[in-house]
């Protein structure tokens, strides 16, 4: 116990000393000792290079740049539309080129020590690198420094040549036009005619960017986020190229509970601001209070659920958080229009899948009985053989029965980087229910404060022309998955249907805040292994009254045992949420052949 003590206290001073390690670094090459700025002390233990190099970048860009001014541009342009990750990776790059040259007249060891660090870079995150473009404009940037070697990928060369350019500026402006070419050349090659140029994305008005609600940006973040908050947390990706998964374990590990303690002013307030985030509720007054009573119990007692169509379908004002959600829904649209032809195969193939089998269903089948239709060639039989047999056929059709499907995908901020594929997926499966006539609905669920949004996108009986609707999707906040299982299979118990199919898109990881209420029972956080079971136990609960639920799994990889525990041998493990579509119509295709319920 004693040296288990020792090591452990060489360990914190050990972590002790190497942050202030970092941090006089930082101080030192900036000149200003008061900046406050989260720097990324673990990767110091797997790479000193690559933390120390982060410190001289933070000190040098503080130094020879206005921080705010490039942090409020990224704001200004996320606000109207752009994607966080990528716009902050190619600010990285940018903040690189211009500093390292300069910090090095001073400090000649910098440039080795940047090639150390690119070189641990190159080594430990070239695979995570290749994934996006950015990531492989920032791996070329660094091959060119190390070595000299020309990058093979045209359509990076002219960035580079940019971000060269970058090695003399003077003015941060020049690396905010640089960084806006950028995105809009190699992100999103339609944002200045839709959105205006940089001229209009500066111009914004900052009471606007008050008013926003910028929780909607933050994985699984259940508090909102002011302005100056969301300014501080850019400053800090713009900043920090290590590891970057790290937030997401912290945050659902033992020591990342997150409660949010509401007195009686805001619980009074909570029901509009769910109004006028998520639009108003389809359900009357009378009739959700109902729905709460009956549902909002056991693990989910002093919960709520809360009905709509969705913020653009239904809003109470066309508030910041309605240009936010119509803001997702046009990148939807837009990667809808990119991939149009290639959805068209995909609805084409799933529902000539589906119509096959629904025809196998109706065909019928002859078999051997003692009545019906005499068979000549049997006939010789009688009188030579003591038992002559089944002289006659009869013909029965297969099950005639009908089907009913519902799709309820996690919409929380987990699943905000597949966003658009999400919604692309869940219209492949809607067009192809839909021509063949299958009722389905479609919903999406996450869970802000003690309130789970149930949106709907599709009811079952919707004409076809509804089915865009998916198209709305956004993502934000948590996931109480259990209560939302419970509340999207009491409204598939209640469909006249024999068969009823329950499929669930999840990450496999419940996950809610902690709500304090005044006067409340306070239950169990509903993280780790509590909500699995709770879920589980959902799932298990419909299938005893006949519900054939199938779990779809998109999460990550050290979460499937979660998964396994949660839908039992009836999930699909879905590695690229482009087979999502396939997976479900082959599961469909197994229903409507064996008619195993």
């Amino acid at each position: 116990m004693i040296e288990r003590w020792i090591r452990l206290e060489t360990d914190i001073v050990t972590a002790v000393e190497a942050e202030n390690r970092v941090r006089n670094l930082m101080w030192t090459v900036s000149g200003d000792y008061k900046l406050d700025t989260r720097l990324d002390v673990e990767s110091f233990f797997r790479s000193k290079a690559i933390s120390l190099y982060d410190a001289v970048k933070q000190g040098g860009f503080a130094r020879y740049f206005d921080q705010n001014q490039m942090a409020m541009y990224l704001v200004k342009k996320i606000y109207y539309g752009a994607e966080e990750k990528p716009l902050t990776d190619l600010a990285q790059i940018c903040v690189d080129a211009a500093v390292w040259k300069k910090v090095s007249k001073e400090r000649p060891g910098v440039p080795a020590l940047r090639k150390r660090a690119f070189e641990d870079l190159l080594e430990v995150s070239y695979e995570k690198l290749c994934g996006s473009l950015p990531g492989r404009l920032r791996a070329a940037m660094m091959q060119e420094y190390l070595d000299g070697r020309k990058i093979r990928e045209k359509r990076l060369e002219t960035p580079l040549s940019w971000i060269r350019s970058l090695e003399d500026a003077e003015d941060v402006m020049e690396l905010i036009r640089t960084v806006d070419r950028m995105y809009n050349t190699m992100i999103d090659l339609g944002f200045e005619r839709k959105h205006g140029d940089l001229e209009h994305v500066l111009a914004a008005d900052t009471e606007d960017l008050k008013e926003f609600n910028w929780k909607d940006f933050l994985e699984e973040t259940a508090v909102e986020y002011s302005l100056e908050e969301y300014l501080r947390l850019i400053t800090q990706r713009l900043m920090t190229s290590a590891v970057e998964e790290r937030e997401e374990e912290e945050k659902t590990g033992s020591g990342g509970q997150r409660v949010v303690l509401l007195d009686q002013e805001a619980l009074e307030k909570m029901y509009s601001y769910i109004e006028l985030n998520y639009g108003r509720s389809y359900l009357s007054p009378r009739e959700e209070k109902r729905q709460n009573y009956r549902l909002c119990r056991g693990a989910h007692a002093d919960c709520s659920l809360y009905f709509t169509e969705g913020i653009l379908r239904n809003p109470v004002t066309a508030n910041a958080q309605y240009v936010n959600a119509k803001r997702h829904a046009e990148k939807n649209r837009l990667l809808f229009r990119n991939s149009f032809y290639l959805m068209k195969r995909n609805v084409e193939l799933l529902t000539g899948e589906l119509r096959r089998s629904l025809v196998r269903r109706q065909e019928q089948e002859w078999f051997s009985s003692d009545y019906g239709v005499i068979v000549p060639s049997r006939l010789w039989k009688v009188g030579r053989l003591p038992d002559p047999g089944k002289l006659f056929v009869r013909t029965s059709k297969r099950d005639q029965s009908e089907f009913v499907v519902d799709i309820l995908m996690d919409a929380s901020g987990s699943q905000r980087d597949r966003q658009g594929q999400v919604a692309l997926q869940a219209y492949i499966i809607s067009e192809a229910l839909s021509n063949n006539r299958i009722p389905h609905r479609i919903l999406g669920f996450c869970t802000f404060w003690d309130y789970t949004v149930m949106q709907r996108f599709r009811e079952y009986d919707d004409p076809r022309s509804e089915n865009q609707r998916v198209l709305d999707f956004v993502t934000s906040a948590n996931n109480r998955d259990g209560l939302a299982i419970r509340a999207a299979g009491d409204g598939l118990l209640g469909r006249p249907e024999e068969n009823k199919i329950l499929i669930v898109l999840s990450d496999g990881r419940p996950n809610d805040v902690i709500v304090n209420r005044p006067g409340s029972r306070n239950p169990k956080p509903y993280q780790g292994e509590y909500a699995i079971r709770d879920t589980a136990h959902e799932v298990r609960k419909l299938r005893g009254e006949g519900v054939y639920v199938l779990g779809a799994f998109a999460g990550k990889e050290k979460d499937l045992a979660a998964e396994k525990k949660i839908f039992g041998k009836d999930f699909a493990y879905i590695r690229e949420i482009a087979n999502f579509s396939r997976v479900t119509g082959r599961y469909l295709r197994r229903l409507l052949d064996e008619g195993t319920w």
